[in-house]
């Protein structure tokens, strides 16, 4: 009987690894410019959040999960099977204790990882295994050989087949197997603490790489850019992430929020105040 039991499970987990491998390459197919590849994540953990909250009762539940992985998201497609098999272990922790597990700890467990799993995943199959195969084939094709783009898609495919399934079966695994350890020694708050100071850095990263506004104003020696960057490095993305996060506050709609941003660029890039 507890044979049964065993393989009944062995048999979901992998109906849940084949979800998360399959879903995990269609993560940008509804990337979109506010929140990125949320909703490809969100069709990713979908049936995952279907069988948690199977029970009519649990609706409001199930909602509220839903919107839970509507927030910003961004991660390599290949790295974030991984992340979505620990989102999917620790939806069901917070089902099965939800008196006690931090439904925030799911999205600050995200925030914390999608920065570190894309940099390791763009830089090894973007920078490195794209590059290899298709190097490899474009020889093999310049001399008329058939085998160079069969060969550039076995040599980008195997890797990324590898590291999709099998992320996401270890997020799963490990994600069931420490949460259980985390909660009976009591420890999840000081995970969740360190992973929201995680996502700030990650978030912080973000906002001074991914916005490049810097202003030209000088007056004879003086660089006004120069002097703000001695204050506080990239303080005018900084602050310009503060105001939009101000009008959010505000519930100012995306649409209103998109308009300020191009007609302010375009004004103050004009008056020379950015560039």
């Amino acid at each position: 009987m507890e044979d049964k039991k065993q393989l009944k499970e062995k048999d979901k987990n992998k109906w849940k690894y084949r979800k998360f491998f399959w879903r995990s390459w269609a993560i940008q197919a509804s990337w979109n410019y506010e929140r990125q590849m949320n909703m490809g994540f969100l069709y990713g953990i979908a049936p995952i959040l279907d069988n948690i909250y199977k029970d009519p009762k649990d609706l409001e539940l199930k909602k509220e999960a839903y919107k839970r992985h509507m927030e910003f998201y961004n991660c390599t497609p290949q790295t974030n099977s991984f992340i979505l098999g620990l989102s999917a272990a620790m939806e069901e922790k917070c089902y099965e204790n939800r008196d006690n597990f931090n439904p925030e700890s799911i999205n600050a467990m995200k925030t914390s990882l999608m920065g570190p799993l894309s940099g390791i995943g763009d830089s090894f199959f973007q920078g490195t295994i794209r590059v290899l195969a298709f190097g490899l084939g474009v020889n093999l094709a310049q001399n008329g050989n058939i085998l160079g783009p069969i060969l550039a898609m076995l040599v980008s495919f195997i890797p990324s087949y590898a590291v999709t399934y099998y992320g996401g079966k270890i997020g799963y695994l490990m994600g069931t197997k420490y949460l259980t350890k985390l909660y009976n020694e009591k420890l999840m708050d000081k995970v969740m603490y360190i992973c929201s100071i995680v996502g700030l850095m990650v978030i912080g990263s973000m906002m001074a790489s991914m916005i490049q506004i810097t202003t030209p104003i000088k007056f004879n020696n003086f660089v006004l850019q120069d002097t703000l960057d001695g204050i506080v490095p990239q303080l005018i993305p900084l602050s310009l992430t503060f105001l939009m996060y101000w009008l959010l506050k505000k519930k100012i709609k995306t649409g209103w929020m998109l308009s300020i941003c191009i007609i302010g660029g375009i004004v103050l890039s004009s008056l020379g105040i950015f560039k």
